[in-house]
């Protein structure tokens, strides 16, 4: 049992469930017009007994932790969706949007059927734990491509010319009143090099990565770079010029700049992780006046290592967009307040980018850019079929016991298309309820409850009608709605 059931017993938990789901979406859907679609003219000639109970007004309810881009939440038509910030919802909610918020499993209604994280990481959602109730987490990749990109641009010139230092030093002169007087004499203390021709080591070669050296090519840096997986849509995107190598040490041994692009993931390198995986073993292969990016995740570097290497003497640096508690006051670091993806324009594409990934998985059961479920595109139904759509551990069996309650209910399945990730496993299925053998009644209810209550099934959702409604959970074996 979840631990948004913890204080509940089982009983008083199915009951406050099924309220939840029910009550809270009536009282939501009061005064809300009928979604956008005549039904009348195929539901006239459905022989399914209870469809009535489908085609009732209502409205998909959207909840927001953070502040969301009100560009991007205008991705959400105001005839299909309610929009509301999670601490003035008034019922439960169908799918959640946000940034940095650390989400707790007691702030997913069992009515959530999606979550989305306006970013790439997703370290502060339980995606785990997610994965083990059957919801998909969804994030932005590429959304915040180009504004970290220029911030690692900028981090280049600032780690270069000794900038922060010049300006700092100018306001000392200027609060003493010498600084025209000084200037001239002073500026050889801030001397720097250009980046022109110089070489970059791009250690990940990802959205942001495959940018990067991009640019770098164009403002005449040799670039090389490092990346195991990398992606053939990546790879076409880096300058034909790119060196690849095998190994970060030998990416970073002849590089006068490092760029680290790469996700953070729990635990050490043996453990599959990258905590600190730019630890003393690899910055040994830098060169003496090497300066590293790290606009990733500030928990890459090994913080006590780096302090080491920029104590040596050299004229090495270290340009951070993450706070450090060892090295931020360093005379050789520069500590950005995680700046890199703090433009209007990537707040924008980020909630734009995630508002229609909700948007293709709750009407169409589309899945894209998905952190623990298969990708999945299927034709868009006939105006005359039903999706339904199902997700189920991935364990042997499943599958045929799904189309066998087709096949129970009499219905045909006129396409359908089943993928599987690690544990997880998704199914769409679109149904003709226009055919059927002899004559036979479908119950739309019954059909769903029997698919639900499949071992193994987690959930199932019907996509005809009203938002909202149609949607089913197996919790530890009993039927939630």
């Amino acid at each position: 049992m979840s631990l948004l059931m913890a204080s509940l017993s089982r009983q008083s938990a199915r009951t406050a469930l099924r309220c939840a789901s029910y009550r809270g979406m009536s009282s939501l859907s009061e005064g809300w017009s009928p979604i956008p679609c005549d039904v009348d003219h195929y539901t006239s000639g459905w022989n399914v007994t209870d469809i009535q109970d489908y085609i009732k007004p209502g409205k998909y309810a959207i909840q927001t932790f953070n502040k969301i881009s009100p560009v991007g939440l205008a991705r959400f038509p105001e005839t299909l969706y309610a929009v509301s910030a999670a601490s003035d919802a008034a019922g439960p909610a169908h799918a959640l949007l946000l940034r940095s918020h650390k989400l707790q499993e007691s702030e997913v209604d069992v009515s959530v059927r999606a979550i989305a994280r306006c970013g790439a990481g997703t370290n502060n959602v339980p995606v785990a734990r997610m994965t083990e109730l059957g919801i998909p987490v969804f994030n932005t990749p590429g959304a915040n491509a180009n504004a970290v990109k220029e911030l690692i641009l900028c981090g280049m010139l600032l780690g270069s010319r000794r900038v922060v230092d010049g300006i700092n030093h100018m306001k000392v002169l200027g609060s003493q009143g010498l600084a025209k007087e000084r200037v001239e004499k002073d500026k050889a203390m801030f001397g720097g090099r250009e980046i022109k021709g110089k070489t970059l080591a791009v250690i990940g070669l990802g959205h942001i990565g495959a940018a990067t050296a991009r640019d770098a090519s164009a403002l005449g840096m040799k670039v090389q770079g490092y990346d195991p997986g990398l992606s053939v849509q990546s790879a076409l995107k880096l300058p034909r010029e790119t060196i690849l190598t095998d190994s970060i040490a030998s990416a970073v041994a002849t590089a006068d700049y490092i760029s680290l692009n790469i996700p953070y993931i729990k635990g050490t390198m043996d453990e599959g992780g990258t905590h600190g995986i730019i630890g003393a073993d690899v910055i040994a292969h830098f060169k003496q006046d090497a300066v590293l990016l790290n606009f990733a995740r500030g928990e890459l570097v090994d913080s006590a290592a780096m302090k080491d290497y920029l104590d040596t003497g050299s004229t090495c640096r270290y340009v951070t967009d993450f706070p450090d508690d060892i090295l931020w006051d360093h005379e050789k670091s520069i500590v950005l307040p995680h700046l890199g993806a703090s433009t209007e324009e990537a707040e924008d594409e980020a909630a734009a980018m995630a508002a229609e990934t909700i948007r293709q998985y709750i009407e169409h059961g589309t899945i894209r850019n998905s952190v623990n479920f298969p990708n999945v595109s299927m034709p868009e139904r006939e105006e005359a079929h039903i999706r339904l759509t199902v997700v189920n551990k991935n364990i042997p069996g499943v599958l045929s016991k799904i189309t066998d309650c087709c096949a129970v209910a009499g219905v045909n399945i006129a396409q359908q298309i089943n993928q599987s990730r690690g544990n997880i496993a998704y199914n769409v299925i679109d149904i003709d309820p226009a055919k059927h053998e002899d004559g036979k009644a479908m119950c739309l209810k019954d059909l769903q409850r029997n698919m639900t209550m499949i071992d193994g099934v987690l959930s199932s959702r019907i996509l005809f009608g009203t938002p909202g409604i149609g949607y089913a959970r197996n919790i530890n074996g009993e039927y939630f709605v």
